[in-house]
């Protein structure tokens, strides 16, 4: 049975490898794995934890509700009290449910912003960030064990696990607006407060960020938020050529702030009030200039391999070490775990900041932008054609091969390292580096990343450059010699 937990745990076709079958066997090895007495990592800032306790819940996939109950039914089985979402729910919802509560673990019916025929499980430990890779591998073993064995799944019907005290639902939601309430200043927002449009893509973020920002002022106008388990035929993954549909509604005067949340609300784009879209980086960059200026927050950062640069020369500024780190937020999560990190994240829109938990948040990071627009009293567009002038010019793109068969990673890169260029586009390559992938780092900061992807048959190609230009000549340069070694 090929299962494998990858960068942030199992996804599979639906009906093809994700059955329910298939994930009633993946829900006996997380009890299995939960209960074999090494599983739980303390972390600071968590509460006391009750090792029978499970949180679960679920976006809005075809049939994750009724995944997410079968997860419910095996863990009852095995003597857990499960606490299950009455509907579908934010990951980070779930994952700060998890912290809250005092559980152990917890459980989500997602595939994040993959395509519709794709769900998933995503394994949170009891700090509310995604479980650790050990973790991981640990359900991993007892899934191949249960297999040899022969041992199915433990199981209980659902009534009797609720008339038990083994199932309850619970609405994740009120609490994780009184944690935002403690991070996000809606004082502020409310004195200048912005003509906002949402487009939640048909996820579980629907409704959300509307909800919280009722009596701030805000005019607040959600596109896509129905369900819609097909997410309307598009991939649920706020890049730009997925938000037509939030570029349409800019264009017809419905809000001057664009958010876009992803399938499982765990991801942040944006768009000014020109229809233009404004990436994660850019975001990111924002959120870290606004909380060291304007909140006086200091801290390490912490950036993926594929993000921008621009937060380097920005941490240099304000003299703050910077962690690089492998694709995945659960790499962040562990300096967050570690270190009173001010802020974390990805080029793929996953970012978290000081005072929350380890993990990406497209609600928080959305309701961050919020303010800052508030407090600068000016557009989006304006803080980001500032903030280029202070740390960039910077630009990017990213472009997805697909592979027709698996890459070796090992011997990718290293052919990527003998074939290494001495110049790209007129500029010298002035570091290699191999965190994932190979990163070949010019003399001007522009930079190009080759890395097959954790969650995907793709091999993808990143690039930074300080012009239009020299992003296409890295993007051509890339696509040669990935071709080369697929």
């Amino acid at each position: 049975m090929p299962i494998h937990f990858g960068t942030d745990g199992w996804r599979a076709v639906i009906s093809d490898t994700f059955t329910f079958h298939n994930l009633r066997l993946v829900t006996q090895a997380i009890a299995d794995a939960i209960g074999s007495g090494d599983w739980h990592v303390a972390s600071p800032s968590e509460r006391s934890v009750d090792p029978r306790k499970v949180v679960v819940g679920f976006d809005t996939r075809f049939l994750s509700d009724r995944y997410a109950a079968e997860v419910a039914r095996v863990l009852a089985a095995n003597g857990y009290t499960v606490y299950i979402s009455q509907a579908d729910a934010p990951t980070p919802a779930i994952s700060y449910a998890v912290r809250h509560l005092g559980a152990v673990a917890g459980v989500v019916i997602t595939a994040s912003h993959n395509a519709p025929r794709y769900n998933g499980v995503k394994l949170k430990a009891a700090y509310g960030g995604s479980a650790l890779p050990e973790q991981s591998r640990r359900v991993e073993i007892y899934l191949n064990d249960n297999e040899e064995r022969g041992r199915g799944p433990n199981m209980m019907e659902w009534e009797q696990a609720r008339r038990a005290g083994l199932i309850e639902r619970f609405n994740p939601i009120p609490a994780y607006y009184d944690h935002l309430r403690t991070l996000i200043n809606f004082d502020r927002i409310a004195e200048r407060p912005p003509r906002v449009v949402v487009d939640s893509m048909h996820g579980s973020g629907r409704e959300v960020i509307r909800g919280i920002l009722k009596g701030t002022g805000c005019e607040v106008h959600e596109i896509r938020g129905e369900m819609n388990p097909g997410f309307g035929g598009t991939h649920p993954e706020p890049i730009a050529r997925n938000l037509g549909a939030l570029a349409g509604a800019i264009g017809t005067g419905l809000g001057e702030l664009g958010l876009a949340t992803d399938g499982d609300a765990d991801r942040i784009g944006a768009m000014d009030g020109r229809g233009r879209f404004v990436n994660p980086h850019r975001i990111m960059a924002l959120a870290l200039r606004y909380l060291v200026e304007e909140r006086d927050w200091r801290g390490p950062v912490v950036r993926t391999v594929s993000t921008t640069r621009m937060i380097d020369r920005l941490a240099e500024r304000y003299g703050l070490p910077v962690y690089e780190t492998p694709v995945g937020f659960n790499h962040i999560a562990d300096y967050m775990l570690k270190e009173d990190v001010l802020i974390g994240g990805e080029e793929s829109g996953g970012i978290s900041f000081k005072g929350h938990i380890p993990e990406g948040d497209g609600i928080l990071i959305g309701l961050l932008l919020v303010e800052m627009v508030a407090a600068a009293g000016t557009s989006l567009a304006d803080l980001v054609s500032d903030l280029l002038k202070e740390a960039g010019p910077a630009y990017y793109e990213r472009r997805d091969m697909r592979l027709s068969h698996p890459v070796a990673k090992a011997k990718m890169a290293q052919r990527l390292l003998d074939d290494a260029p001495q110049h790209i586009g007129g500029q010298a390559v002035s570091e290699i580096l191999t965190t994932d992938g190979i990163k070949y780092v010019l003399a001007d900061d522009s930079w190009l990343l080759i890395r097959p992807s954790g969650t995907e048959p793709v091999l993808r190609v990143y690039a930074e450059g300080r012009s239009p230009e020299m992003v296409d000549a890295l993007l051509e340069f890339g696509g040669k010699i990935a071709a080369s070694v697929v």
